[in-house]
């Protein structure tokens, strides 16, 4: 990827893996679906069941060949989420509630300011995180070593 490419990539992202999105460009324009995949380094996503097409596929050793029908991705500016009220896409927004917590909310013409909730399947995690500590773990009884004493100054590196 050129310099040039790089510098068009989306940085805040507002589509999120498991969104329910319309499409509104292209050959299945007005149809809606969920966002399988995120593809940040092409500012693409894949759309289950939309925009199929048909791949060539040469057989090889474990796998035979053919023409199958896959999913390709769509660019990101060709897709909305869905307003979850009036079912029309929408824009999305960023706003903090009265708690500090920060929350998507629709916006645009026609759409009605509603919260746009967090996908379920952004919870659950692909691969488990580790119960047991591994050898490259610190031990417990170091991390709760004071070694910083503010009265006296001790543990102060010599500057």
């Amino acid at each position: 990827m050129g310099w040039k490419a790089a510098q068009k990539l989306i940085h805040h992202w507002k589509i999120l893996r498991g969104d329910n999105v319309m499409i509104i460009r292209g050959k299945d324009k007005g149809e809606t679906g969920v966002v399988k995949r995120v593809v940040r380094s092409q500012n693409r996503v894949i759309v289950e069941g939309k925009n199929l097409v048909k791949k060539h596929i040469k057989q090889g050793q474990g796998h035979e060949g053919g023409i199958f029908t896959v999913e390709a991705p769509l660019h990101v500016s060709n897709v909305q989420v869905v307003d979850s009220v009036t079912g029309k896409p929408c824009k999305v927004g960023i706003k903090y509630l009265e708690d500090g917590s920060k929350v998507r909310v629709a916006r645009g013409i026609g759409t009605s300011g509603s919260i746009i909730p967090r996908p379920e399947i952004l919870k659950m995690r692909t691969t488990p995180r580790p119960t047991v500590a591994g050898p490259k773990d610190t031990p417990m009884d170091v991390v709760l070593e004071k070694t910083y004493d503010p009265t006296a100054g001790k543990g102060m590196p010599d500057l």
